[in-house]
């Protein structure tokens, strides 16, 4: 294995976290912003339930008709997912992309 240079160790070690760095799974926050009789919601509540339950992420459902802010932002598109209080994807959840996005 090659040796690194020593300004290169140094420069590495100072530098701030990268917000692409991987973070630990457990750090993460899902939020599901579904509402009650929803057929999509109940298929998305499947997939952040088991992918979650996978990777040991805590998650949480929010109920549009019960947050007037949430129903503003989402009556449209909902379910709606929410990684870190970010929207990472609505209507339909692909479980793949939502591992990958609480993995990096």
């Amino acid at each position: 294995m090659a040796r690194m240079s020593p300004l290169f160790r140094r420069t590495a070690a100072a530098a701030p976290r990268d917000a692409a760095e991987p973070r630990d799974p457990q750090e993460r926050l899902v939020t599901l912003v579904r509402k009650p009789g929803c057929h999509l919601c109940d298929d998305a509540r499947a997939v952040v339930e088991t992918v979650c339950g996978e990777l040991g992420v805590p998650w949480e459902e929010k109920d549009i008709t019960r947050d007037q802010r949430l129903h503003d932002a989402y009556w449209e598109q909902i379910p709606v997912v929410l990684v870190d209080g970010e929207q990472h994807t609505f209507w339909r959840v692909d479980a793949e992309r939502l591992r990958r996005a609480l993995v990096r």
